[in-house]
């Protein structure tokens, strides 16, 4: 499995733990935040973890910022893309699960354990067959028509 990663300035030392926490569960890691500044904007990187995940080139995107919210907010604007901002492992496999959100959105300020836990959980998390969850995702992708 291919994991695309981003960041903006404030999460890079988490990201960077992140990835080798990745490495470690054997996923493939596309980092697209290797260029941060001090002065760079959250949505650059949302745009290039969502063309990762709409090319095929990653499965799933872990998207950080201050709080996870500005991510998603961008995230989401990209049809086919179901980005969950999480803040526990519960919401983590429920999105997953329910939802088949492709991306989750996290708060690099979360304690690192918690951030490796919600990962884990995503990562690992089928989505359902559950004929009302599909059913759900797909009145959802009728709205990006």
């Amino acid at each position: 499995m291919k994991i695309a990663i981003a960041t903006d300035h404030n999460g890079v030392e988490q990201k960077l733990e992140l990835i080798y926490f990745l490495n470690d569960l054997n996923l493939e890691v596309i980092d697209e935040s290797k260029d941060n500044t001090p002065t760079d904007d959250y949505p650059d990187f949302a745009a290039r973890v969502c063309s990762d995940i709409l090319e095929k080139k990653a499965d799933l995107g872990i998207l950080m910022c201050g709080t996870g919210i500005g991510m998603s907010i961008a995230a989401n604007k990209f049809r086919g893309i179901r980005c969950a901002k999480v803040s526990n492992v519960d919401e983590a496999r429920l999105c997953r699960d329910h939802n088949n959100a492709n991306i989750i959105a996290l708060s690099y300020k979360e304690d690192i354990l918690k951030l490796k836990d919600m990962i884990r959980t995503f990562v690992e998390t089928p989505a359902s067959t559950d004929e009302r969850h599909i059913r759900r995702v797909a009145k959802i992708t009728s709205f990006e028509e």
